[in-house]
């Protein structure tokens, strides 16, 4: 592409060169021209130039008789050159930026992720906003964020997420990165709000799956949701009495079942979802399972901040029983 790049950058100046000449020659008495058409010849076949013929659409015009003036046909050749330049050059740029995204996001460069896509915030592109809502909550959660810094960038992540769903609604990560800031959020606006928002989390995530059933993340994300709802405290149920006529309840064993299906989905993907298969046979009074399970989360190879909680509440638990 670069090398097309370079034609059509080349080829734009020899169109503008030959427009340039023509709006000149109008202007000139026949004198001038006749002295100047010896220099345009030795121009046009200098084979150093390195500057394309005059393109196909103008000989094939002139053999179908088409009265097309010069000048205006150059307009026109630029103003096609020009739009698809543009065309193509937008798609390599999305595309790029989402390559390079990726590398980083591989990479753990949290804050170089966010500075590279934060410029992209007013696009139009649901796979470059989503990756924006990721990149800011991931931002959000360092320990070098200040607290005013981490409020704005979580709100900041739902508008990024929320957007992304308008431009594609059929877009399985722009769902679960919703939900997933959506509930974040909840953490400043209390609990009332957070239980109220719980409905539409799960539905996000649900949805989620439809879209991509081979998600272990989000099936996980559905598994947390139904371990919170099977463990919230009596006072917590109380406001959920308030706010919804058929309040949203859970179980453990529900929790556990979307745990399974995460490991099925994508084995020993996360750290976590050992954690929560450990917690879960606890909470279930399993505990060989728990073992098992614990054991799996402790051994888990560190390789982020959270990697580092996961073993050392894994190792705390493994100590209790």
């Amino acid at each position: 592409w670069k090398s097309k790049l370079w034609q059509h950058e080349h080829y734009l100046k020899f169109v503008l060169y030959i427009l340039r000449n023509y709006s000149e020659e109008r202007k000139q008495p026949p004198t001038q021209l006749a002295a100047q058409k010896e220099e345009h010849v030795v121009f046009r076949n200098d084979a150093d130039s390195r500057q394309p013929p005059l393109p196909e659409v103008l000989r094939k015009s002139l053999q179908r008789g088409v009265v097309l003036s010069t000048g205006s046909l150059l307009v026109y050749e630029a103003h096609k050159l020009i739009s698809g330049f543009a065309e193509v050059h937008a798609s390599f740029k999305v595309e790029d930026v989402i390559e390079q995204a990726d590398y980083l996001y591989g990479s753990g460069e949290t804050e170089k992720l966010y500075r590279l896509l934060v410029q992209h915030k007013n696009s139009d592109d649901a796979e470059l906003l989503w990756r924006l809502a990721r990149s800011s909550r991931d931002l959000a959660q360092l320990g070098s964020t200040s607290a005013e810094e981490k409020k704005q960038l979580t709100y900041d992540s739902l508008e990024y997420a929320k957007k992304a769903l308008e431009k594609n609604e059929s877009n399985s990560a722009a769902h679960k990165w919703y939900g997933i800031c959506l509930s974040d959020v909840g953490d400043y606006e209390g609990i009332k709000t957070k239980i109220g928002n719980a409905i539409i989390i799960k539905e996000h995530f649900q949805r989620a799956i439809e879209l991509n059933p081979k998600d272990a993340t989000t099936i996980h994300l559905i598994g947390i949701w139904c371990y919170s709802f099977a463990e919230m405290p009596w006072y917590q149920r109380k406001i959920a009495a308030t706010l919804f006529a058929t309040p949203p309840t859970s179980t453990f064993q529900e929790a556990l079942r979307y745990f399974h299906m995460a490991e099925e989905a994508d084995p020993n993907f996360y750290s976590k979802n050992l954690l929560f298969l450990g917690k879960t046979y606890l909470k279930l009074n399993n505990k060989k399972m728990a073992l098992l399970w614990l054991s799996k989360a402790k051994e888990y190879p560190a390789q982020t901040e959270e990697d580092k909680q996961v073993q050392k509440e894994a190792l705390e638990l493994l100590n209790s029983i």
